[in-house]
């Protein structure tokens, strides 16, 4: 019996992907992609099919799962980088604390990019940073030759290289082509290899929290061409085209990266497709490497984990792609837990219906590892949903619904959802949409206009303005949603002073 298991404190892993939409998992239904890996933690674990991404671009989702808070009180409202991360209290802050030796590998996505946020140590790729790579007035520790150790370990070994010599562009869901060069230097690989190297060197007198962080499936679209080959020939499925969509607006007469929107060539969407889902499958064999790898380190049965995606990704739904607008392909993510130990008494194979969401995760691995909760904490732990003695139980303190948004210029928005119904309002145009997510799913009609919903809808509404009450950005004033009000990408509370 090793050290950690003496302790009696289960190691927490937790791993994320980046951009992976909630319905890419074959146990899940899905027509094509293959995931053998994290289906056998779905049929071993319990899944939780209802699972979102509040504010769903990467800096806010993060923020999140960092502080446990919903987007109203961690202040990232939008997508904004270059805004300081100074939370006082973090998921591995408080392991640390507690004794835990903590590591990140992968994207952390945070400012100063190499910021801690609790961890004993940072390997760090993040991807394309923008604000790194582009901004000359930051302090050159910042530039992003010096942040990224992915491409540092690179350059060892391909002299020159870097990340755009695939000429695709880092936001870009519409266009693909192979990983050029051998198969264990690609960004996927390198998460999994540090990662099993961090086993070899952790303390072995403390229990580990390790969050393997994935830049994939974010585009750029490079999967190796063995994975894409299992997809080229595939019969991809058509993506969904809802009454509501727009079909002859000026935007969308080719694709903008800018606006996420377009009718794309249909050649190139079915490339993107299949190299996105070619993404999924690699990521998830090499999640199998590291299990395999954890086994052999005879840590998996004292291991608790956890696996998520910080938002989804539209991949044409609507003409739509990319994140951050408020339909199912970019808010509803995947979300696995998995106890090997049997430590928490979860149900084997278990889907829970209950809405759960990214704020949820550091609750639920604090209390995983005995650790208490911070009362800056407002999401829930999930394991009381997902324990064999509560099965087909409904929680009746479990939240009742979600308020998710995302600033983002004139597609502004703010939505409520149960799971089972969402409400959207376009907050600069007054737009609404409702959709029936139980027979609905894919969003296909715009029920806000539909007699039979109208009780519906004005429950919502008022579910909404409730949400709203007190926001600094004036959205309501407690009787009606205040159209033309001007967003926020950060409150003003994160900045320190009042944005003007």
């Amino acid at each position: 019996m090793n050290s950690t298991e003496n302790e009696g404190r289960p190691n927490v892993l937790l791993i994320t992907v980046d951009q992976m939409r909630y319905d890419c998992l074959s146990i899940a239904g899905h027509p094509v992609v293959e995931t053998p890996n994290l289906d056998e933690l779905a049929r071993t674990g319990v899944r939780f099919s209802r699972a979102y991404s509040a504010t769903p671009t990467c800096v806010p989702a993060r923020a999140a799962i960092f502080t446990g808070q919903s987007q109203r009180a961690h202040g990232r409202v939008g997508y904004q980088d270059s805004v300081p991360w100074n939370y006082k209290e973090t998921l591995p802050g408080e392991l640390a604390q507690a004794g835990y030796h903590t590591q990140c590998i992968g994207k952390m996505h945070v400012y100063p990019a190499r910021h801690l946020m609790g961890f004993h140590n940072v390997m760090l790729h993040d991807g394309y940073l923008h604000h790194n790579r582009n901004n000359h007035s930051i302090p050159v520790q910042q530039h992003y030759d010096q942040v990224d150790d992915y491409v540092q370990w690179l350059r060892e070994r391909v002299p020159g290289a870097d990340m755009i010599d695939l000429g695709l562009d880092c936001n870009s869901s519409t266009v693909a082509r192979p990983w050029h060069l051998a198969e264990m230097q690609h960004p996927t690989n390198w998460v999994v290899t540090q990662s099993i190297d961090f086993l070899r060197r952790r303390d072995p007198g403390k229990p580990f929290f390790l969050w393997m962080s994935f830049v994939r499936p974010h585009p750029p679209f490079d999967p190796p061409q063995a994975y894409l080959d299992l997809y080229e020939d595939a019969d991809l499925p058509e993506p969904p085209v809802g009454d509501w969509a727009r079909t002859e607006d000026p935007e969308l007469v080719g694709y903008s990266p800018i606006t996420g929107r377009g009718l794309v060539p249909k050649r190139r969407l079915r490339k993107a497709m299949a190299a996105y889902y070619a993404l999924i499958t690699h990521l998830d064999h090499q999640i199998g490497r590291f299990l395999q790898s954890l086994n052999e380190y005879g840590e998996l049965h004292n291991t608790v984990i956890l696996f998520t995606s910080d938002h989804g990704e539209l991949l044409g739904d609507h003409h739509l792609f990319r994140k951050s607008l408020p339909y199912e392909g970019s808010t509803h993510v995947p979300f696995i837990v998995n106890d090997p130990g049997n430590r928490l008494g979860l149900k084997r194979g278990a889907v829970s219906d209950s809405v759960v969401e990214l704020r949820d995760i550091m609750p639920s691995l604090l209390e995983a590892a005995g650790v208490p909760v911070p009362e800056t904490v407002e999401g829930k732990s999930i394991w009381r949903l997902a324990l064999a003695e509560n099965e087909g139980e409904i929680d009746p303190a479990w939240r009742q619904h979600l308020h998710g948004e995302h600033a983002q210029g004139a597609q502004s928005h703010h939505w409520v959802t149960d799971g089972k119904e969402k409400y959207i309002w376009f907050s600069q145009t007054g737009e609404e949409q409702f959709f029936d997510l139980v027979h609905d799913p894919k969003e296909l009609h715009n029920a806000i206009t539909d007699e039979d919903c109208q009780e519906r809808i004005r429950h919502w509404r008022m579910v909404l303005m409730q949400e709203l009450e007190g926001r600094e950005e004036g959205y309501t004033d407690g009787e009606r949603l205040i159209t033309g009000k001007k967003p926020l990408t950060v409150l003003s509370h994160i900045h320190g002073i009042a944005q003007k």
